[in-house]
């Protein structure tokens, strides 16, 4: 079967470009965040982790040329918003050349952090005290409802590379070991069970 006529389905390597808006509270939309085809979002369907679920679920079955335009609710895309994913941690773990940023850290500045499995998650700092940094580690779109709109560009067979990658997302896209920005399609900004600041042992 020619690429052209292959469907997004478990197993398939596929691109999509698309634009994501967070939808107000008055019925107004928000542009949050854009995907072009010089660097679209791509993923392995039912290998690589984190893909937001409804995106998933109305991809599924489209072919390369296909488009897609659909709204969804917080528990299917970006999840509601937990209070525990603010952590306090010690600012001593910040420290660079034994000096700590005042101004790197003020409240509002993005932090990027690293998990134990190599992906970026970004924490918002919301406090900072004389010995801890509070950071929020929510999806900036939890407990929003979104509107997504895009394409498909390209729907394949998966390399050994791609199945099986070194590090990173493994999906051969340009996220690895970077993070996907404020509203991509999958959880890689603030997703796995590790956060990379001790939580859980896993650091």
């Amino acid at each position: 079967m020619s690429e052209q006529n292959l469907k997004i389905e478990p197993g398939k390597y596929f691109e999509i470009v698309y634009s994501l808006f967070r939808v107000n509270s008055d019925g107004s939309e928000t542009l949050v965040h854009e995907v072009d085809a010089d660097e679209p979002d791509c993923a392995i369907l039912g290998i690589t982790p984190g893909f937001v679920p409804a995106l998933e679920t109305r991809i599924t079955g489209l072919k390369k040329g296909d488009t897609f335009d659909f709204y969804a609710e917080p528990q299917d895309a970006f999840g509601p918003y937990d209070p525990e994913e603010i952590m306090t941690l010690p600012r001593d773990r910040f420290l660079i050349d034994g000096k700590f940023d005042e101004e790197m850290f003020a409240p509002g500045s993005l932090i990027p952090l690293m998990t134990s499995d190599g992906y970026r998650i970004d924490g918002v700092v919301v406090e900072l005290t004389p010995t801890d940094v509070r950071l929020d580690f929510n999806h900036p779109l939890a407990k929003d409802r979104v509107h997504y709109k895009g394409s498909v560009e390209l729907v394949r067979e998966p390399t050994e590379e791609e199945l099986h990658p070194a590090h990173g997302c493994g999906c051969g896209c340009h996220h690895e070991g970077e993070g996907c920005g404020e509203g991509c399609g999958c959880h890689h900004d603030n997703g796995g069970d590790a956060c990379g600041c001790g939580c859980d042992g896993k650091c």
